[in-house]
């Protein structure tokens, strides 16, 4: 069985202008970064900013689990199969960070026949956008010691630096440093922080902004610190944005990639989902929508994370409707949330599967509280059984959600017609009444309280005294009408990993509040989630090579 870098690279790809064409985008509005790969103009988005939007389409997932799900595999194979159908899709993606790529998770450009490529070029370094990020978000975190150093007009506390430096790598050691050391001349000594490039402030404003106008006004809202009075000290009052915003000014357009079947693919931006909202960019979601007839955009992680922001954030910031929602779901992983273990897997057991399909129960509820459609697909695998397949759509079917098997990873499109036209069925019969789960006027412990118990199914919400000094301050500060952005582990619906299925009787610690002023929403922190992750005992960078020749091997 071939790997899917082994079908990526021996893939024959059309030179980006091609796939350019065939989405009506003309040559004057790429900027090339080699033959496969573009950034689409500022031109082309007045172009067409006036088209009528096309219908969207959110895939998401159950909560994660070692036995697989497919989200990813799932969005790209439906546009391919959008696209056998005469569809004029196209695929809004998040661009995959280096951290996962070389410790646990692997790439993140699908899977099997349901690839976006070239797929080695964007699981790596891909068109820079997030070497320019990290390197804005480091430049703004310079010149803040550099003004503590050189007289500190603006008195800022050094007790009270908010703005941590980033880098886009698994590094635990990186959490909590001290910086300073050496002589007088080498800065102030105080305690820094590292967080990985997908959850830095930065990132959330690249894929949240209108433009570049937009992208400077969030740049200089950011808070770095406070002054000794007590008082936010932002980037704009560093003098620090318009350089940002220089190092972001390529960055902010969206990249045109293409399926191993030629469909294009905008993939833009990348915010983890456990630890920032999981979506990828405003810009290259609402191009999309003007370029085709159906876009096909997914949300990190399960449907608990990364769907609920898509949906309480980016839709509220951006005037977003989704059409659709696709839950993603295998049979494996809902019998590992019934207990089986990861080995046996593969034998059928429908009393297991009973037990764990509460894990697609509660988000197929979850997704209904927007009053957006339902279609739950199961990406098939080859040990699944006739009987647990019917288990899982009578079901669905009985919780009024339309259901379609998947078989994308070995067949591509072809795999996916029954997907896309339950997906087609749904858009022409069904109407989508969305609406976000909360109120902008609620306060922020009652958007947390929500989320909680709506969503996770929590019980109740335990705040740490420290998040409920730093709630307060960030109300009083005039931020309480904005969205939260939770921070959870992706692995259960509560914020203990162990927990699977669908929890009850359990509460959700917030030990941590802080507001993303630059990016409009307010992050809370549950249980033990990390802003940095750690590496595996085993990375997966173990077995990543490059041969003489140049190619890339061991990249999943």
């Amino acid at each position: 069985m071939k790997t899917d870098i082994q079908i990526a690279q021996e893939a024959k790809m059309l030179h980006i202008r091609e796939v350019a064409e065939k989405a009506g985008i003309a040559e004057e509005y790429l900027e090339y970064y080699g033959k496969y790969k573009a950034k689409l103009s500022e031109e082309f988005w007045d172009r067409i900013k006036d088209n009528e939007d096309g219908k969207l389409v959110l895939v998401t997932a159950i909560n994660p689990t070692p036995a697989g799900e497919g989200k990813t595999t799932t969005t790209v194979g439906l546009g391919q199969a959008l696209a056998k159908l005469n569809k004029k899709a196209v695929i809004a993606l998040r661009e995959p960070s280096l951290g996962p790529c070389f410790g646990i998770k692997g790439g993140a450009a699908g899977g099997g026949y349901a690839q976006v490529v070239p797929m080695d070029d964007l699981n790596l370094h891909f068109t820079g956008d997030f070497h320019a990020i990290t390197s804005a978000n480091n430049l703004l975190a310079a010149m803040l010691d550099n003004h503590i150093q050189q007289g500190n007009v603006l008195k800022i506390d050094p007790r009270q630096v908010v703005w941590k430096r980033c880098v886009d790598m698994n590094d635990r050691v990186l959490r909590n440093v001290v910086v300073g050391l050496g002589n007088k001349m080498d800065g102030m000594v105080r305690e820094d922080h590292f967080v990985i490039t997908v959850a830095s402030e930065i990132m959330a404003i690249l894929c949240l902004a209108d433009d570049l106008a937009d992208l400077k006004r969030r740049l200089g809202r950011i808070i770095v610190a406070y002054n000794f009075a007590g008082e936010p000290v932002t980037a704009d009052d560093l003098q620090a944005t318009g350089a940002m915003a220089a190092l972001l000014k390529d960055a902010v357009k969206p990249n045109l990639i293409q399926t191993l079947e030629h469909t294009p693919a905008l993939v833009h931006g990348g915010p983890f989902a456990n630890i920032a909202h999981g979506c990828n960019s405003v810009r290259a979601t609402k191009m999309a929508l003007k370029m085709s007839e159906i876009t096909i955009t997914e949300a990190g992680f399960g449907a608990d994370l990364g769907a609920e922001k898509f949906l309480d954030i980016k839709c509220r910031k951006a005037g977003l409707k989704p059409d659709v929602v696709v839950i993603v779901a295998t049979v494996r992983a809902l019998k590992y949330n019934g207990g089986v273990a990861k080995a046996d897997l593969g034998v059928e057991n429908l009393e297991a599967l009973a037990k764990g399909i509460v894990n697609l129960e509660k988000h197929i509820e979850n997704i209904q509280k927007y009053d957006v459609p339902v279609v739950v697909t199961l990406n098939s695998f080859i040990t699944d059984t006739e009987a647990e397949n019917e288990y899982i759509r009578k079901f669905c079917e009985q919780r009024g959600c339309e259901f379609a098997l998947s078989e994308v990873w070995e067949k591509g499109g072809a795999g996916g017609i029954a997907l896309a036209e339950k997906v087609l069925e749904t858009l022409e019969t069904k109407e989508s009444h969305f609406h976000p789960l909360y109120a902008d006027e609620l306060t922020l412990k009652e958007k947390i309280e929500v989320i909680s118990k709506e969503i996770y199914g929590a019980r109740s919400v335990i705040y740490e005294p420290a998040a409920e000094k730093q709630l307060a301050k960030i109300e009083s500060m005039g931020f309480g009408n904005v969205p939260v952005c939770m921070a959870k582990n992706q692995y259960s619906l509560s914020d203990d990993a162990k927990k699977l299925g669908r929890p009850e009787n359990f509460d959700i610690h917030i030990r941590e509040v802080y507001v993303s002023a630059g990016a409009g929403f307010v992050v809370a922190l549950t249980g033990a989630v990390m802003t940095m992750p750690g590496l595996p005992r085993i990375p997966a960078a173990n077995n990543i090579d490059v041969t003489d020749e140049g190619k890339i091997t061991g990249l999943f």
